[in-house]
Parts: C-alpha cells; sequence; structure tokens
C-alpha cells in the first residue's frame, strides 16, 4: 500500500503504535519464517536438495536447507488435491471416473479405477493419500472442478491465498510436468493449512483402508490398500519421545524421493517437516529420522 503519514493502517503506524488506530495484521503473524539454511550440522542433508523442520504451534523454524528452492514434488502435490477438495466439498460427494483416470504415464502408481466406477469423495480420498493413487486424483479433479486443467487453477489459486508463491501446478497428482513446482516452505505452508481439517489428519494416520465402491453396472467392488508411508507401515526408526501422526509420500526420477509428515512430540505439540529430492528410499527415511530427532534437542 502508499506510505501516508496520517493513514490509519501503514508502516508507520505499525512502527509508531497508536491504540485507537487500525493495525495492519502481518500475513505471517501466525506462521513460520526462514530467510536462509539454519539448524544442526548433525543432520547431514548433503544427498537432499531441500529440507525443513517447522514448530507449528511456535511458529518456528528448526531446521531450514534450500527451502525456497523450486523443486519437482511428486506426489507431495497430493497434499494440495486434498485441501482443495476438503476446502469446496463433503465427503459424500459421489464421484464418477472417466476414461482419464487410465491415461496416466507408463508405471504410475494406480488403484486399478475404470471407467464408469463410482464412490464417494472420502473413498476417493483415502485411495488418494493412503496409497497414493494418480487415478484416484485424476477422479477428485475432474469431479470437483470438470477436468484436471480446471482443477490445476483451484490448486495454484489456493497456494497464492496460502502465500505459496514459489508454487505452480498442472495437474491433481504430481507426475512430472516442467510447469509443475513447487518448494520445502510452501509445502510447509500446503500442509499447514491441510492439517486444519480432521478428515485430513485421520486419513494420513491409517497404515491401510479397506472400502466397497461400485462399477458402471452398479456392482460392488471391494478395494484393500496399504500406506506407502514406512513409518506408517512400521519399517522406519521413530525418535523416542515423537509421534508420527502421517504425512505423503512421492517419488518419481526427476523429483527424487520425498516425504512430507506431520509429528507430535510427548506434549502433543505439532511438527511439520519436509525432504524433497533425496536421492534413495533408504537415505530419506533414515534422514527424515535424524530430521524428526531435533524437536528433543
Amino acid at each position: 500500500m502508499p506510505y501516508k503519514a496520517d493513514s490509519e493502517v501503514s508502516c508507520f503506524r505499525v512502527v509508531n503504535i497508536e491504540q485507537e488506530s487500525e493495525i495492519a495484521v502481518p500475513f505471517a503473524s501466525e506462521l513460520c519464517v526462514v530467510n536462509s539454511n539454519m539448524g544442526s550440522s548433525a543432520v547431514d542433508m548433503s544427498n537432499a536438495a531441500g529440507a525443513g523442520l517447522f514448530d507449528v504451534n511456535k511458529r518456528n523454524t528448526l531446521y531450514a536447507k534450500n527451502v525456497h528452492e523450486k523443486l519437482y514434488p511428486a506426489s507431495l502435490t497430493k497434499v494440495m488435491t486434498a485441501l482443495v477438495a476438503l476446502k469446496h466439498n463433503s465427503g459424500d460427494l459421489m464421484l464418477t471416473a472417466s476414461a482419464n483416470v487410465r491415461n496416466l504415464e507408463a508405471g504410475a502408481q494406480v488403484c486399478g479405477i475404470r471407467e464408469g466406477d463410482q464412490m464417494t469423495l472420502d473413498q476417493a480420498l483415502h485411495l488418494l493419500l493412503i496409497n497414493s493413487a494418480n487415478d484416484a486424483a485424476v477422479m477428485i479433479a475432474e469431479g470437483i472442478a470438470g477436468s484436471v486443467e480446471a482443477f490445476a487453477d483451484m490448486m495454484n489459486e489456493e497456494a497464492l491465498l496460502l502465500g505459496a508463491t514459489n508454487t505452480h501446478f498442472t495437474n491433481p497428482h504430481g507426475l512430472s510436468d516442467e510447469e509443475h513446482y513447487t518448494t520445502v516452505y510452501d509445502m510447509y505452508l500446503i500442509m499447514n493449512a491441510a492439517i486444519n481439517y480432521s478428515a485430513f489428519t485421520e486419513i494420513i494416520h491409517m497404515d491401510s483402508y479397506t472400502t466397497v465402491y461400485t462399477d458402471k453396472n452398479g456392482a460392488s467392488k471391494e478395494i484393500s490398500v496399504s500406506s506407502t508411508n514406512r513409518y506408517m507401515q512400521g519399517t522406519a526408526e521413530i525418535p523416542g519421545g515423537i509421534t508420527i501422526i502421517g504425512g505423503k509420500t512421492g517419488t518419481t526420477s526427476a523429483a527424487g524421493h520425498c516425504l512430507i509428515l506431520l509429528s507430535r512430540d510427548s506434549a502433543s505439540n505439532p511438527y511439520i517437516s519436509v525432504i524433497m529430492r533425496a536421492d534413495d528410499g533408504d537415505f530419506l527415511y533414515s534422514q527424515m529420522t535424524d530430521l524428526l530427532s531435533q524437536i528433543s534437542n
């Protein structure tokens, strides 16, 4: 805003606080902020492009490496997909799959949805977040916005509202696209918004999911999926005093190995941790464990 010495809301009034004046609330007053790399040298992130650890309640950044560098998010994208879906729709919204659920790149993670299949948004979100199903992402996007492109516009609009200005999405699943990118810090902003929805935190806390939906002929189809998150599988070490609520994995050849988590300390204080473009899965989880160990230090 332009500076005016007598403005009711201005930088002048913020510095020279007057009780009777209207004061502008800083955008980041309830957020963690970070401008440069910071944190313990005991955390070796040499094989990851970016990482961050954020204390949600105290709004304090505990660790940061290249948090504003634009990176491919892979399936971390689905956190935003879920956020937009939950913000604009109820879980009982009925979705019908188009032929596009099968129009994905070779090797993409799918749960087997076919054209004409019907399920609720709640069911699709479980498949999206627990099993990282790309066909569920397409089904959600088209069911809500009419097309993948229109849903991506909604995602980008939400990103700007959150202040995630180094982010641009072209799809709801995160399969490779040069114009589809975000940052560690922007993923913190997106996750910080998503965890305000109890449905989101309940889903990411599950290690498996079984449901029944219908095919194009109305016949029942049962599906069971398991979490792609090693912490939820029980195969990755968790630091003492830390409870992992859940999170989202992401892996493509361009994005490398990515992981975002919501965790709590022994006093139930929440933390968001992010690692992007790690060289391999083993490194991703071992270093995420080291990163989480900084919570109690």
